[in-house]
């Protein structure tokens, strides 16, 4: 009996004991609900923050693309079948080298112009030499007997008295050495009417030119000179015709006129192929640039010169910096937005870009390197470049001129001092 007793004891006693312990927990969890209900209640802290000196900057921010600075296509000057292929898509490639050829019968076309070019050539300068010759030796074109010597024409002056006879004027006895007529001299007169010319000069000579003023000699001069102009003609024309039969011939075999990247080529070996065509796409890999596009309301804030930085997404952990070199002046419709082009060169190129990989583009527009400032979400703005801040005391918003705002400071350039505390947000 008394073993019995003490086992039932013994339960009842671990049975208070587990009541107590379970009234303390429901007791402790009421008070931590109570009190975690008033934290809730009461009204958050506001955050103040000092105003100071400091950078502001705006930037704008897009996507773009990795490009080549310089791309080339490149084609044959004839039309023809591809003898020989060197390249492919990816092939990387330096300047002169062989990249592809026609086949050598329509090489030879183009070799026999360059031979007929140069024929033309030689006849031509051999007849400008002759024209020079036969310019500088006139009596080789000019017939004996051709030439007169011009005469001069006077028509004489009309008299007042109708009839009267002419007279000759004879010297008087004065030591003058000019003779003079005399009181009965007078002009030589004739009946009213048209006067008859009188001729006076010199003799023809043999040789001398004619009346027309167009002798011998002179017209011997002027044909000389027509001569050379006609054959300079002809030189200069045969010049430019060898020209582009050599660069013809050239043409025949393409080159890489700069080291880069093949990105494309057209055909195989035996593809025909027409003069002019593009048939290898070579980028000039080592000056690469990214082409972005911004939205309007970005882009009148972008100018040439303005410094960037770029992301590219295989190296995440690295910028690069770079310049913005061409902002387009008219931009195209994107869906419902207008965009502007913008290409941005790399300041320092890293190695092993990829051709149209994507990059992350930031512009600075704008910058103030010592600047009273503010974040910018403590300033509200207003009109003419005026806003309003909450003072840290609870008094009054109040009004302060802003200067430039970015996206994470605001300049403020009156209305504030250094070191008064604001409001970060209101």
């Amino acid at each position: 009996m008394g073993i019995g007793l003490k086992r039932r004891w013994r339960t009842r006693r671990a049975r208070w004991w587990a009541a107590g312990a379970v009234g303390v927990l429901l007791l402790g969890g009421a008070g931590v609900y109570a009190w975690s209900a008033d934290a809730a209640d009461a009204p958050a802290r506001p955050v103040t923050v000092a105003v100071d000196r400091g950078q502001v900057v705006v930037e704008v921010a897009t996507s773009g693309t990795v490009a080549p600075a310089t791309t080339r296509s490149l084609g044959f000057t004839v039309a023809g079948t591809v003898q020989t292929v060197d390249v492919r898509p990816g092939s990387v490639v330096k300047v002169g080298q062989r990249l592809a050829s026609v086949a050598d019968a329509d090489a030879a076309g183009a070799a026999d112009a360059v031979q007929d070019a140069e024929d033309d050539l030689d006849e031509a300068r051999d007849a400008l030499t002759k024209a020079r010759e036969s310019s500088d030796d006139p009596a080789a074109s000019c017939p004996t007997g051709t030439g007169v010597r011009p005469v001069a024409w006077r028509w004489p002056q009309p008299t007042g008295t109708p009839g009267a006879t002419p007279t000759t004027a004879t010297p008087t006895a004065s030591a003058s050495p000019t003779s003079r007529p005399t009181a009965s001299s007078a002009p030589p007169t004739r009946t009213p009417g048209r006067p008859a010319p009188s001729a006076t000069g010199a003799p023809r000579t043999p040789g001398a030119p004619g009346p027309s003023g167009a002798g011998c000699a002179g017209g011997a001069a002027t044909r000389g000179t027509d001569q050379i102009l006609t054959a300079q003609r002809r030189v200069n024309q045969a010049e430019a015709t060898l020209t582009e039969a050599r660069e013809a011939f050239a043409g025949t075999t393409i080159t890489a006129p700069m080291a880069g990247t093949v990105l494309s080529v057209a055909g195989p070996v035996g593809s025909q192929v027409a003069r002019g065509a593009t048939f290898i796409t070579l980028a000039d890999t080592y000056a690469m640039q990214v082409s972005a596009k911004f939205p309007e309301a970005d882009a009148g804030a972008l100018a040439v010169g303005q410094s960037a930085t770029l992301a590219l997404a295989d190296r995440p952990e690295q910028t690069f910096a770079a310049t913005v070199v061409q902002v387009d002046p008219v931009g195209a419709v994107d869906g419902t937005m207008v965009r502007y082009g913008v290409v941005l060169s790399f300041t320092t190129a890293p190695e092993n870009l990829l051709v149209g990989q994507s990059a992350a583009v930031t512009v600075r527009t704008g910058a103030v390197p010592d600047a009273l400032r503010v974040p910018s979400t403590a300033v509200h703005d207003g009109a003419d470049r005026t806003g309003t801040v909450q003072p840290a005391d609870g008094g009054p918003a109040r009004v302060v001129t802003i200067g430039l705002r970015g996206g994470q400071y605001t300049e403020i350039t009156s209305g504030l001092a250094p070191g008064e505390l604001v409001l970060r947000s209101w």
